[in-house]
């Protein structure tokens, strides 16, 4: 069998050994050239942008054969791709330092910022170190997509998603335990690993003239990383209140479950007894939580099975929302290359995601689809990712983004809270609305999910910021770890844990590289695109009501935001939508405050904290 390197494959290297095309070389000569000009950026750029595009694309391709058919293989075909596209990206953000200072036309200015902070994997120049790092992010991922726990060792073994079901449904603390100690020990093998990853990524970071992998991150926002860490304080700041009495309340229903030796007032709760891996989504416990008289009359996973949904059907509802507020449905290939179930010939990653191949229409899901309320809302989650990336498809390569990525992930999540009862009836899954005394138990079951996800939305990175600025040597990785998660969400590992534990490793987004503090900025978000979008379409009433299905206004609105893309800073995408400039958690506590008041009631006499 010959080898064959693409055209594709030799642009990338040669980019890398110092001479490609013409306005991207870097020879002697550009070396001792004149000052740049405004006409040698704006070549720089529209070359850069040619080249990454096919680069972009080429990744994308061979990471979705890695997730869709993991091997040794497909894993190291990915780590290729993604090691030409990272090492490409690298060395153009660095030639764009060249035009620092210049006076550019804004669209030239913000696409060369964008270069410089376009990668989440910064690369050393180093190609070794380059292949290497690839090579470590591609493994880490694959070995949490594939871990398993073995009770006592033997088989049969379980993967995360039958340990995950287990843990929504068991009450059984000594099960969960184990099932929680199970899982985490699948991740110590990654603690060496992420080490040197972390060594390697900061050696990129800093080649590109950031402090740090997490002040590189941390710079993507339009503001300073610094200036940054201090807006995420203050979102959560305005909404630790309503967490803390969340926290309280449930702390003291779960006593009445597993008893005041394992749940104490004023003590932390045991991280494996709020129905998830991560205890970052609490609803699987609802039914240990739920109040009296005031839960809604039907079940959406009955009715979802009730009715006959398969996963193609789940997919189809989450389209035809967004097609009633005026977008084009998804294309054919949509339906054709998306991986909607779990194949059961093959491992893959059956994290849910949304892709977008070309950067232009084709457009995939990734998701293993279980008939229930939970992935009734994640299909409309990542289908929010597939519109948005459809919508801002016409603008330049580097414009092709969210505003900033928590917008990615907080639309979807806006129309996830049109998930409401009028929205069922509409789609014939209940027969009727429930009586509004029954609001408590709706906005708690949600609170059990969006609220209590945010201190865990906020940690991750709170933790890694500390772990690349150095803060946090590989020694104190998973003390650190722990002191974070007791902090902010007041729980506490189940079992003893010590420095030969890698709990960090146990979470996806660590293992494979991904960003987090867009999640709990979306989290924010969500509820504030909502109300601006429940104003648009003319709506009055209590904002968790509101549901903006088959409203034109509304779906005019979100286009009108979408289709800009990352051509303008955040604040600008934010103020088309919403008319303000500023993020505002004050929307969520507003969705919220009838709960709020009620959980200040029931927490009358309960020593609240930890």
């Amino acid at each position: 069998m010959s080898r064959r390197i693409s055209t594709l494959g030799i642009l990338a290297l040669a980019l890398m050994a110092g001479f490609a095309r013409p306005g991207l070389a870097r020879s002697a000569e550009a070396q001792a050239a004149p000052a740049p000009t405004t006409a040698e950026a704006q070549r720089f750029v529209s070359e850069a942008e040619a080249l990454l595009l096919d680069l972009w694309i080429e990744a994308e391709r061979a990471s979705w054969v890695q997730s869709t058919f993991i091997t040794q293989d497909t894993e190291i075909l990915a780590a290729q791709a993604n090691a030409r596209k990272n090492a490409a990206t690298a060395e153009l953000a660095k030639r764009a330092t060249r035009f620092d200072g210049l006076s550019l036309p804004p669209d030239v200015a913000r696409k060369l910022k964008l270069l410089k902070l376009s990668l989440t994997l910064p690369a050393p120049s180093d190609p070794k170190e380059n292949a290497e790092l690839a090579g470590i992010v591609a493994g880490m991922e694959s070995a949490y997509s594939t871990g398993k726990y073995c009770p006592g060792g033997e088989a049969p073994c379980v993967d995360l998603q039958e340990i995950s079901d287990t843990m929504a449904r068991s009450r059984d603390a000594s099960q969960l335990a184990a099932l929680w100690r199970g899982w985490h020990a699948t991740a110590p093998p990654l603690r060496d690993e992420f080490a040197r990853y972390v060594e390697l990524a900061n050696k990129g970071a800093r080649e590109l003239g950031f402090a740090d992998t997490g002040a590189m991150w941390r710079s993507k926002y339009d503001m300073q990383p610094d200036d940054f860490a201090r807006e995420v304080d203050r979102l959560w700041s305005q909404v630790k209140p309503l967490y803390d009495s969340l926290h309280c309340y449930v702390r003291s229903n779960l006593a009445r479950t597993y008893g005041s030796t394992l749940v104490q007032e004023g003590k932390p709760i045991s991280a494996d007894l709020l129905g998830n891996m991560w205890a970052q989504d609490w609803t699987n416990i609802y039914p240990l939580v739920a109040p009296k008289g005031g839960d809604p009359d039907f079940d959406l996973t009955e009715r979802l099975r009730a009715n006959s949904y398969d996963a193609m059907k789940m997919v189809r509802t989450g389209e035809r929302f967004f097609t009633s507020l005026g977008f084009a449905p998804l294309p054919d290939t949509f339906w054709q290359r998306s991986m909607i179930t779990k194949p059961r010939d093959r491992e893959v990653v059956c994290h849910a995601s949304a892709w977008d191949i070309d950067w232009l229409d084709d457009l995939r899901l990734k998701m293993c689809v279980e008939i229930k309320a939970e992935d009734f809302a994640t299909v409309h989650h990542e289908l929010g990712h597939n519109f948005y990336q459809r919508a801002y498809s016409t603008q330049p390569p580097l414009f092709r983004d969210s505003a900033n990525d928590g917008f990615h992930e907080a639309v979807g999540d806006t129309l996830a809270l049109s998930i409401t009862p009028p929205y069922l009836k509409r789609l014939g899954l209940i027969e009727r609305e429930p009586d509004p005394s029954a609001d408590i138990g709706l906005l708690l079951n949600q609170a059990l999910d969006k609220v209590a996800f945010l201190p865990f939305g906020l940690l991750v990175d709170q933790w890694r910021w500390k772990v690349f600025s150095g803060e946090v040597t590989p020694e104190r990785y998973n003390g650190a770890w722990w002191e974070l998660r007791r902090r902010y969400q007041g729980v506490v590992a189940p079992v003893p844990r010590s420095e030969a534990d890698f709990d960090p490793g146990a979470k996806y987004h660590v293992a494979a590289n991904v960003p987090y503090t867009r999640y709990f900025l979306a989290t924010i978000l969500e509820f504030q695109f909502h109300r601006a979008l429940c104003e648009a379409a003319g709506y009055q009433g209590p904002l968790h009501r509101c549901s903006i299905y088959a409203n034109p206004e509304a779906g005019r609105r979100l286009k009108a935001m979408l289709e800009m893309g990352a051509s303008r800073p955040w604040p600008d995408a934010l103020e088309a939508l919403t008319g303000q400039r500023q993020m505002d958690a004050g929307a969520m506590r507003g969705y919220f405050a009838p709960l709020e008041r009620w959980l200040g009631q029931q927490n009358t006499g309960h020593a609240c904290g930890w």
